[in-house]
């Protein structure tokens, strides 16, 4: 009689093996998938798509459709983690089940139907359900089992018990799909107890972590947490654009309908009309920071979902939004402009970044500002690339800083963690600390001028200006003041449009 471990000794891990490795194919698939499904239902919900009760109907059966299939992709997900740790079981148990046949031959033990030697009791019953009772009082017998039986060549044995454990876990998960569906209300009433509408919010999370939760949500889901807790997801690094966008919009209409005059009023009052003008002229602007109580902003011209290079513009002193934002907005449009001339065609986004409070002239000459702004920096980079790696492959970034905001730059760079970025320039720096090769960006440009005093100051370390900083010189002209690097009748603005789409030689 062939016993269970001979059996499993013949078994074809390989080709389990590459089963699971398909399927966790088919699961990574299916979240850009969806993310394409859930940007067309938001484009049917706009009047300038498809209006009307067929337009509503179509966006709201793009919405089934995407909860459906976030389900599925859930459930994939924690059928993976089952399988996965199957295999393991099945390929360890395979090369202990050949092990204890050639020990049992060897030293002449007689093995039973079992495949136990005749005077041991057999192992549990492997049918157990994970979770109850029994199963745990199981789980603990299987290893002291394996435990007294290894110099026996027995552990094969529970082992096998352990991998049909295993087996019952992917199927326990994937049994929220309840078996074949009829059809697709059918499935979508099947998901609907095991997913529900309004999830908490996640504690405070890091970008990576923050993200996968917002990809695991449902578009409904999604929206409800928009809805619920706009001030929270306009805030969250690592969520996709469209999402803070949407957020920080309700939170400014909140704004100005009950901030008095002062200061908080002043700002978000120039937040409303740059994006008013912006969605007048028919242009794509995303509100991705709005905290009017601390004075920080960050748009984004161009759509950063789906942009293949990205400009993030970060300034130095004396700037702020209520004063400043219509220019920074400028720079960053005309920076736009400068990266399609050198790309037609290429997908860009150029970002307003103020999302720490600049120092004024006699912060100036401090690291204050730039220590605690650098971490926020670094932070909202993190949170783009982990929002994008969600969806697919990640946009090129450049970090566009100027003066000041040079400084808390190279302090972002110091951060824990790599810079999430893939090139990092330089605008007339009063210094900062260390040297190019320590800013963790792949290219580092600099440009300064002898007419620009800022640039040659080194108030916190060596600048572009010193020849041992390592940088790639863009170039400049001769009388070009502080002020003038994104000036469009300079060279400077289409040298750093090279470096935003990568095509600037580095060397």
């Amino acid at each position: 009689m062939t016993t269970p471990v001979a059996q499993l000794a013949g078994w074809d891990v390989d080709r389990l093996r590459s089963g699971v490795g398909l399927l966790s194919g088919v699961a990574d698939r299916l979240v850009p998938w969806r993310t394409r499904l859930d940007a067309l239902g938001r484009q049917l919900g706009g009047a300038e798509c498809w209006s009307g009760p067929a337009g509503t109907a179509a966006a709201a059966a793009l919405v089934e459709l995407s909860t459906v299939a976030s389900g599925v992709s859930g459930a994939l997900t924690d059928s993976l983690v089952g399988l996965q740790d199957l295999v393991t079981a099945a390929s360890e148990a395979q090369e202990e089940a050949a092990g204890a046949l050639a020990a049992a031959a060897a030293a002449g033990v007689t093995l039973d139907a079992a495949g136990q030697p005749l005077d041991l009791p057999p192992p549990p019953d492997p049918l157990l359900p994970p979770g109850h009772a029994e199963g745990v009082l199981a789980v603990r017998y299987a290893g002291q089992l394996a435990a007294a039986q290894a110099a026996e060549g027995t552990a094969a044995g529970a082992r096998a018990w352990a991998a049909a454990l295993a087996a019952q876990t992917p199927l326990a998960a994937i049994g929220v799909l309840g078996g074949a569906a009829a059809g697709f209300d059918d499935l979508a009433v099947r998901l609907a107890p095991a997913f529900p509408l309004v999830p908490v919010s996640p504690p405070h999370l890091g970008p990576v972590q923050t993200a996968h939760w917002w990809a695991g949500l449902t578009a409904s889901e999604q929206q409800a947490q928009i809805d619920t807790h706009p001030a929270a997801v306009g805030g969250m690094a690592g969520l996709p654009a469209w999402a803070r966008d949407q957020a920080n919009r309700t939170a400014l209409e909140t704004a100005m309908r009950e901030l008095p005059a002062g200061d908080e009023r002043a700002m978000a009052e120039a937040v409303a009309h740059q994006l008013a003008d912006e969605d007048d002229a028919g242009r794509t602007a995303q509100l991705l920071q709005f905290d009017p109580g601390a004075g920080l902003v960050a748009v984004s011209l161009g759509d950063l979902d789906t942009a293949a290079a990205v400009g993030v513009l970060v300034p130095g002193i004396n700037t702020t939004a209520a004063d400043d934002l219509d220019g920074m907005l400028g720079d960053a449009r005309d920076l736009g402009s400068a990266a399609a001339d050198a790309a037609p065609g290429l997908a860009v986004a150029t970002v307003a970044w103020l999302g720490y409070r600049t120092p004024g002239l006699v912060g100036a000459p401090f690291l204050g500002a730039a220590s605690r702004g650098g971490p926020a920096l670094d932070r909202a980079l993190d949170g783009l690339a982990a929002a994008r790696a969600e969806q697919g492959p990640a946009p090129r970034t450049t970090v566009l800083a100027h003066s000041y905001g040079t400084t808390l730059a190279g302090e972002a760079a110091r951060a824990p963690g790599r810079l999430a970025a893939d090139a990092l320039v330089l605008l007339g720096s009063p210094g900062l600390r260390g040297e190019a090769e320590d800013l963790e960006a792949a290219e580092v440009y600099g440009a300064w001028s002898a007419a620009d005093p800022v640039s040659w100051l080194n108030w916190f370390g060596d600048t572009p200006s010193d020849p041992s900083f390592g940088d790639v010189p863009l170039p400049t002209e001769a009388g070009q003041g502080h002020s003038d690097y994104y000036d469009r009748d300079r060279p400077t603005l289409a040298a750093m449009g090279e470096v935003v789409v990568g095509v600037r030689d580095g060397d």
